[in-house]
């Protein structure tokens, strides 16, 4: 044992003599003596990975080590046994659930069996990735943080609560700025404890060795970019290593040689490195390009900055490290890869239905679509549950794509992708949704997401790839720390696309496998079932509106939405319309292919006998749909069963155009399966009665405001009868509105102030009692 206590300490001293050390001396250490902190992740979009692996590559800079891990890695990882500073990245899901690789870990921590010191060895840190346009913001990190704190783990750095409804950047950058003096300190002071551990261990046993000796030492961790002692190579290592300083000075129209400071994508670390670019200046005009949008030429766009942004240096990302090879291989025959059946989840069923919901000139198309899973027994869902729809980037853009990359005529090209050698990537791995021996032409339609909007390091990645010094500035501004406004505003807020972007940079020219290692995987659409298996036995019912994103700068023409454009242009021509009958002789309909996915949560109460309050507008009134006609089965089939009271708020438009379901809902309430029925219209001029009925009270427009007017049913059913409310539709507004409704009904009908009120909100949450299922 004295000799274990020895060999640690001689470790932990060999320390004090690292700031002597030359940069290359300090990236030939080998890891085992460089400080290590370990980097987890829980990620279901691939943000909070991302964000995971930049940490790890980053750490090299500071002299230290990372050790990155999943959480559904347990074999990897042991926090148990971990003595080194844990950082956390993780992302929330749902209605505030973990992600997917995230569950058992977070089921593991709930454990009650785990004793209230079970951590008091951990150091910790995290960053949690949420959404404040949905309800249980951030409640992953929010759910691990509380659980380590009760298991006796130590903080050592705030936590980030990083909202994607304004940004992550506004608080991931600034978090990721302080964190590494946070490790370092981290690391300073359980070296220095450990220390203090040896000699008290030392003390107790001199007796057999009474020459031991333990010097009190602090340990100071080294930093490319610490001002010590240390003898820097680097030109700009005085700069934040996370970033680069592109200089934004005038230049003469002619191309000059200028010092433009970049990342050593080998290095990772800010260096100056000549380039022959021509620096852009307020009075660059706006490009030429074949989607130029009609705006003021002298505004700000996509393609153009104004001062100070223009005339700014900018502190641009580091350059993210290549990892992937990519090679096309020519094949003889073209082959139909089905990968995507490959899949045990995934059911291909054929559509049976299509009802067009709304009527006249309303500015919404809503659908039904009828889907037939008679053949598909294992397809059992309850009212409330959802499933996902599998679809295909649009054939228009896939062929678009190839064309701006030049690879049309390689389209049934084989392309193998493999890890590059000695990449510099930490625990890089080729995509996993990516299948083996698949066309260039079905990973464009079928893997990568080629409508998601680029992240700032593909930008900062596109900018390497790009020949125009004009363009080159614009991206490197977009990416920037000093052009956030501009990446918003342009690039984010307007959801515009990879292809929409390139085709306004019509100088950057990126390989194939830029795309392949920047583009996420190509998710499946989730939406709600509108029906019950009791009524409908053998179907499923689901309902959407055709999603339509405007022109803007860079998108010359609207376009739908990827899969409610899709599953609109499937069922087209064999879609039927409000008032007009059913033709026998209708055209077949094609199959698409779905996946199941159960929601224990977002259903009707067990126990028939509890009241529930249902609040869905528009199209968020489907899945109550399924409610009412399950509960109107249980009626008939227990007609001496105690059932209680339902009430339903919905809203829309026009009456006349967009009260989807009407007819339905209007016979549930005749035959008492819905008790309370309470609707409103916001664009609709009040008829002569109501106009008698609210003359001293404003008309409600929105259903927060039929929710208000009925706000001591609404208090009496959730905290007296220990009744249910589900709330389904838009996340950004009506989720919201509604939530500060009710906050003003407790405060109102229990007579508290707003912390009160927000706490017996929170405890229905806690109870599952107030549920939501919404959407951005």
């Amino acid at each position: 044992m004295l000799a274990f206590r020895t060999a640690v300490f001689k470790k932990v001293v060999l320390w004090q003599s690292v700031c002597s050390l030359t940069h290359t001396e300090i990236c030939s250490m080998p890891c085992e003596v460089q400080p290590r902190f370990l980097v987890l992740y829980g990620s279901q979009k691939g943000q909070a990975q991302s964000i995971a692996e930049g940490i790890v590559e980053e750490a090299q800079d500071h002299g230290l080590v990372a050790e990155l891990s999943c959480l559904n890695q347990t074999e990897k990882f042991n926090l148990e046994k971990e003595n080194a500073p844990v950082v956390f990245i993780v992302s929330t899901t749902g209605d505030g659930e973990p992600p997917d690789n995230a569950l058992q870990f977070v089921k593991h921590m709930k454990m009650k069996t785990l004793s209230t010191d079970h951590y008091k060895h951990l150091r910790y840190t995290l960053l949690a990735l949420g959404d404040t346009n949905y309800a249980n913001f951030c409640n992953c990190g929010k759910t691990i943080e509380r659980r380590l704190q009760e298991l006796g783990a130590e903080q050592f750095y705030k936590t980030g609560y990083a909202d994607d409804g304004v940004g992550l950047e506004v608080v991931v950058d600034p978090w990721l700025e302080g964190v590494w003096k946070a490790i370092k300190e981290a690391l300073s002071k359980m070296a220095s404890h450990r220390i203090a551990l040896l000699k008290e261990d030392a003390g107790s046993s001199s007796k057999e060795t009474p020459d031991s000796y333990t010097p009190d030492v602090q340990l100071n961790l080294l930093s490319l970019s610490d001002q010590q002692d240390c003898h820097i190579v680097r030109a700009s290592a005085d700069t934040d290593s996370k970033y680069a300083t592109a200089d934004s000075s005038p230049a003469s129209a002619t191309q000059t040689a200028i010092s433009d400071l970049s990342c050593d994508p080998t290095a990772g670390i800010p260096v100056s490195v000549p380039q022959t670019v021509a620096t852009a200046n307020a009075s660059i005009s706006a490009l030429d390009t074949q989607t130029e949008y009609a705006g003021d030429p002298q505004a700000a766009s996509l393609s153009r900055s104004l001062p100070p942004l223009s005339e700014s240096s900018l502190n641009v990302p580091a350059l993210p490290p290549p990892y992937l090879d990519v090679s096309l291989q020519d094949v003889d025959t073209v082959e139909q890869n089905i990968g995507r059946l490959n899949n045990e989840s995934l059911i291909e069923v054929p559509i049976h239905r299509a009802v067009q919901l709304t009527r006249g000139e309303s500015v919404k198309t809503a659908v039904l679509l009828e889907l037939d899973i008679s053949a598909h027994p294992e397809m059992f869902f309850e009212p409330g549950d959802s499933f996902d729809v599998f679809c295909p980037n649009r054939a228009t853009e896939v062929e678009a794509m190839l064309h701006r990359l030049g690879l049309q005529d390689k389209r049934n090209h084989h392309v193998h992708v493999s890890l590059k050698k000695e990449t510099k990537k930490k625990g890089a791995q080729v995509p996993s949704y990516i299948p083996q021996n698949i066309s260039l032409l079905y990973l464009f339609t079928w893997c990568l997401e080629i409508r998601s909007v680029p992240k700032k390091a593909f930008l900062r990645a596109l900018v390497e790839h790009t020949g125009d010094s004009v363009q080159r500035r614009r991206l490197q501004e977009l990416c920037s720390k000093q052009g956030a406004a501009d990446y918003n505003l342009h690039v984010r807020d307007l959801s515009l696309s990879v292809l929409e972007l390139l085709t306004v940079f019509p100088s950057c020219s990126p390989p194939l496998r830029l795309l392949i290692e920047h583009l996420p995987k190509l998710q499946p659409r989730p939406y709600s079932a509108a029906s019950s298996r009791l009524k409908h036995p053998g179907k499923l019912h689901f309902v959407f509106n055709v999603v339509e994103f405007p022109a803007c700068y860079g998108r010359p023409a609207g376009k739908r939405g990827l899969c409610t454009g899709w599953l609109f242009d499937l069922i087209n021509r064999g879609l039927v319309f409000p008032g007009k009958a059913e033709c026998s002789d209708s055209l077949a309909l094609p199959t698409i292919h779905v996946s199941l996915r159960s929601n224990c949560s977002f259903r009707p109460p067990s126990d028939s006998s509890v009241p529930f309050i249902m609040i869905g507008p528009g199209t968020g009134v489907a899945p109550f749909i399924g409610f009412l006609q399950q509960r109107e089965k249980e009626r008939q089939e227990k007609p001496e069963a105690v059932f209680g009271e339902t009430w339903l708020f919905f809203g829309c438009r026009h009456r006349d155009r967009d009260y989807l379901f009407r007819e339905e809902l209007e016979g549930f309430l005749c035959s008492g399966v819905l008790n309370h029925l309470k609707v409103c219209f916001s664009r609709d001029e009040p008829e002569q009665e109501e106009e008698q009925v609210t003359a001293s009270a404003a008309r409600p427009r929105y259903v927060q405001h039929i929710l208000l007017r009925n706000g001591r049913y609404v208090t009496d059913i959730l905290l007296k009868q220990s009744g249910y409310l589900y709330v389904c539709g838009d996340a950004k507004n009506m989720a919201k509105d509604v939530n500060d409704t009710l906050l003003e009904i407790i405060k109102a009908e229990l007579r508290v102030d707003q912390l009160e009120a927000m706490k017996t909100l929170a405890g229905l949450r806690e109870e599952k009692r107030y549920l939501q299922d919404i959407w951005g």
